[in-house]
């Protein structure tokens, strides 16, 4: 599967990091519900694991909450590679709105 990769800058520990990330998936699902389903996600210490389908592509990956910066890697179908660009940019706007 292609992969994907985004990286977001921050002036926050990584506990407060964790704390803002831990509210992703609920964001998520309030402003993109109607276009986002069977969303999973677990924490395991600094990093998310996540699990979602949108337009009936399943994306996955982890996202890092680290000190400077969140990274988050993860894995579109063939099949969304021409949505790629569009992907990286809406994760990469949701993730800087909720580290500000």
């Amino acid at each position: 599967m292609p992969k994907f990769s985004v990286t977001v800058p921050h002036q926050l520990t990584q506990e407060q990091a964790v704390e803002r990330l831990s509210h992703f998936t609920e964001r998520v699902k309030k402003d993109y519900g109607d276009q986002v389903s069977d969303l999973e996600q677990s924490w395991e210490g600094n990093v998310l694991h996540f699990r979602f389908t949108t337009f009936g592509f399943t994306i996955k990956g982890d996202l890092v909450a680290d000190t400077p910066e969140v990274k988050m890697n993860g894995e579109i179908p063939f099949a969304a590679m021409m949505f790629k660009g569009k992907i990286e940019k809406s994760i990469h706007d949701e993730l800087a709105k909720l580290l500000r």
